[in-house]
């Protein structure tokens, strides 16, 4: 109501003289936050109105066409306590009044707090924002287990991060590709360091186009503090989990350090079955398999860093971060093989042990100037990372049936390492007060060194197994640019952009057997447009176009050797598959309850799929192939309902329908299907700052024309006690409860069957400790300013 009444008054104010003057300005709240949809207005002495506007997301504003003379300027916002201060307008004069700081009003504030809270989801122009803090099991662990209760968002059990049941996401922190992305490094990252997730089905084209499901971009919370703060978390855990984070912060007006340093020590423990079944044609043969994995991980990540603000108008950034793992895994299989009558035939088993290391430094880089025009803004960043990694297999064989023996034993040795470098220039040009302007460039060089050998032993020492002894250089050059118009009109927002990529990739080894160069030339137009109905209602539709470029996993060529009945090697023929995604999506917020359902379809071209085949030696192999097309199209719907301000209910159905065509050498993939996930989520919080939480996860069963996996569960408890004044946090929590998180398949051939179930981390059992200096619960004391990077 606030803004059509604003608009009203902006058609009726007499203020379309031949001269006039123009008021701009930021409005934050006193967090430091951006204040969106403050209603300003201008009046004379005698309170009549002469102007009247809206901040936008940023907290900006800009009032034109205002006569000269005396007036007061007014900023009002639900929640906020009412600003009044003097303007005095010249002719044709510009009056920038800076940065002007919201007041929570702690009166209403109280009584918010009596009948409701804050909505933790949100629609934006170009993303859903769902805020996390609020939640217990937001709190503990790490950012994979946070991810785990964002709607939308699906963690598999060996860790992969899935958008609306598709894998090929684009995963982010504070609006950039990182180390802390890669692998398992998001297991370093604690869970209540994330200020808010935001999920971007439909990214605009100041994003990478790379990600055909789309981007989760996580954000990290930012110090607000002024002085030093920090805090200190420990960690216990069943299977092993031992963390101990300390983070310190200082800022003042013009400088802001922070760095925080973690250790974990971690066990998991991993139980993996298979019955394979081949030569259903003739004579079959029976095998029965099982793996007992435990690995142990020990890492440490050091991220350290400075925010300077050189003056009101500039300012830079400067952090370092390593991240480095020592790894290292047992595995013991056996194989049980059987004829038709099941009567057992000969048994194997075979031991390995492993030992990796890794490393991964990221050197970061920003710039952020702004201007005298509100709004106004330019960003550099550069960034350079740099890993390396080294991992060593020994395993051992024996005969156990029907005569015992021993077989050679084999080794394997990879090494690794890669050097990125990034830069990128964004340019935001407001034009009037509804419409902006910006555009911006960025390059992107990659280039990772990979050497393999395998080998067995003999008698006269070791020798090379089938000639695997190769190095191979991948190389990756993206330069992008883009352009992006948004503007208002009203209650309706829009905002179109096209953003153009130019790809080249080369792949050699030192053989010659995959020597491929490559160039991808594409524009990638994107769409968003909002309606906001009221402050709690909001209608969105949006449209971009993806491209989902191999991971350097699915081209590497080599394979490690451990299990005797199949293997998995990457296909560095691969080429990357384009999405068209269209969403319409709709918010609505009562006192209680917050009602978010959403519409889409996509469709891929050059889909990436996983192919299963029997060499000619018998082993089993899978790789990553090209196929035609595949297209989906869902309905997707979140609640969120607060019956009494002491419980939370949050559930999310996701439903859709899937068909994939194409075929591969004599395969065909066609093959359509429906599927759906749901997760329901309850928090209750009593008095004496005692919560508990509650999360189910479902993932309904789905197939390809190979394989089919069956329905996935998970449940997941937590319990946390604030005490000392705020200053310390108890939490337990159960990831995983009751082993529930298992994965069943099946994969049929055309003379073979395969059944399997994987379990690769048991339930886990978790004791957090945190405490806290100068600062409140859930406040955080590091990351940098990040800059144009939301």
């Amino acid at each position: 109501m606030k803004q059509i009444i604003s608009f009203i008054i902006i058609l009726s104010a007499p203020c379309l003289w031949a001269q006039n003057g123009q008021v701009t300005g930021i409005i934050h709240e006193k967090s430091g936050t951006p204040a969106a949809y403050v209603t300003i207005t201008v009046k004379e002495s005698s309170d009549k109105p002469i102007a009247a506007g809206i901040s936008d997301a940023k907290g900006i504003f800009r009032l034109e066409n205002i006569p000269t003379g005396n007036y007061m300027i007014s900023y009002s916002l639900t929640g906020f306590q009412t600003i009044s201060n003097p303007v005095q307008l010249a002719l044709t004069e510009k009056v920038n009044v800076g940065t002007i700081i919201l007041e929570p009003d702690t009166k209403l504030l109280q009584e918010v707090a009596i009948t409701g809270q804050r909505s933790s989801v949100s629609l934006k122009l170009d993303k859903k924002v769902f805020e996390v803090g609020k939640d217990i099991l937001s709190q503990s662990g790490a950012v994979t287990d946070l991810l785990t209760i964002v709607p939308s968002v699906s963690v598999s059990p060996n860790g992969e991060i899935s958008l609306r049941g598709n894998s090929n996401v684009l995963v982010l922190i504070d609006g950039r590709r990182t180390g802390l992305t890669q692998g398992n490094a998001l297991e370093q990252v604690p869970a209540d360091q994330v200020e808010r997730v935001e999920v971007i089905t439909n990214p605009s084209s100041r994003f990478d186009a790379a990600g055909s499901a789309g981007i989760i971009n996580i954000i990290l919370k930012k110090n607000k503090k002024g002085g030093f703060s920090g805090q200190l978390r420990l960690v216990g855990g069943i299977p092993n989990e031992t963390r101990i984070s300390p983070s310190l912060n200082y800022k003042s007006d013009r400088l802001n350090l922070f760095a925080t340093y973690g250790i974990r020590l971690s066990d998991y423990v991993g139980l993996y079955t298979m019955k394979q079944s081949t030569g259903l044609s003739g004579t079959p043969v029976n095998l029965d398999q099982r793996q007992d994995e435990n690995r142990h991980d020990d890492a440490k990540l050091l991220y350290f860093g400075a925010d300077f603000k050189i003056n009101d108008h500039n300012t830079v950034t400067a952090a370092f971060m390593r991240n480095s793992t020592h790894d290292h895994d047992k595995t013991e299989l056996n194989y049980l093989y059987s004829n038709k009558n099941s009567a057992i035939d000969s048994s194997l088993s075979r031991t390995g042990e492993s030992w990796e290391k890794r490393s991964y430094n990221q050197l970061e880089f920003n710039y952020t100037k702004s201007f005298n025009k509100a709004g106004k803004k330019l960003t550099v960043d550069m960034q350079y990372d740099f890993w390396d990694s080294d991992k060593d297999w020994n395993l051992s064989t024996s005969k156990v049936f029907p005569m015992a023996g021993t077989l050679p034993m084999i080794r394997t040795s990879s090494m690794g390492k890669s050097k990125d470098f990034m830069i990128k220039t964004d340019m935001v040009q407001p034009l009037d007060s509804t419409s902006t302007l910006e555009f911006g460039l960025k390059i992107e060089d990659r280039r990772v060194n990979s050497d393999f050998i395998a080998e067995q032993q003999n008698a006269a020492g070791w020798e090379i197994i089938d000639q695997i002894d190769n190095h191979l250089l991948y190389k990756e050059l993206i330069g992008s640019t883009y352009v992006q118009f948004s503007g208002k009109t009203g209650a309706l927002s829009y905002q179109a952009g096209l953003r153009g990529e130019i790809t080249r990739i080369g792949i050699e080894d030192r053989e010659g057997s995959y020597t491929n160069n490559k160039e991808y030339n594409k524009l990638f137009p994107t769409l968003n447009i909002s309606y906001r109905f009221n402050e709690r209602t909001t209608l969105q539709g949006s449209y971009s176009k993806r491209i989902n470029r191999p991971r350097l996993g699915m081209i590497y060529p080599f394979n490690e050797l451990t299990d005797l009945s199949s293997r998995y090697i990457g296909n560095p023929d691969l080429n990357p598959s384009y999405a068209n995604v269209f969403e319409l999506a709709f918010l609505k917020n009562w006192k209680n309850l917050t009602f978010n359902p959403s519409f889409y379809y996509q469709r891929n071209i050059g889909v990436m799929e996983d192919y299963t085949f029997r060499n000619d030696d018998g082993l089993f192999i899978t790789m990553p192939v090209n196929i035609n097309k595949e297209t989906r199209h869902g309905f997707e719907l979140s609640l969120l309902y607060n019956p009494v301000k002491w419980l939370q209910v949050n559930t999310e159905l996701n439903l859709f329908h899937y068909a994939e065509r194409g075929s591969y050498q004599n395969q065909s993939f066609d093959y359509s299907g429906n599927t759906w996930t749901a997760r329901i989520s309850t928090q209750i919080k009593l008095k004496n700052k005692l919560a508990f939480q509650t999360l189910y996860n479902f993932r309904g069963a789905n197939a390809t024309t190979q394989t089919r996996t069956d329905a996935l569960h998970s449940i997941d408890f937590g319990l946390s006690k604030t005490f000392l004044k705020d200053k310390a946090t108890l939490m337990f929590d159960v990831s995983n409860l009751g082993g529930l998180r298992k994965s069943n398949s099946r994969t049929i051939g055309s003379d073979y069957e395969i059944s399997q179930t994987s379990i690769p981390n048991a339930a886990r059992y978790r004791l957090t400790l945190v405490y806290r200096f100068n600062q409140k619960d859930n406040q955080s004391v590091r990351q940098a300013k990040s800059g144009n990077r939301d």
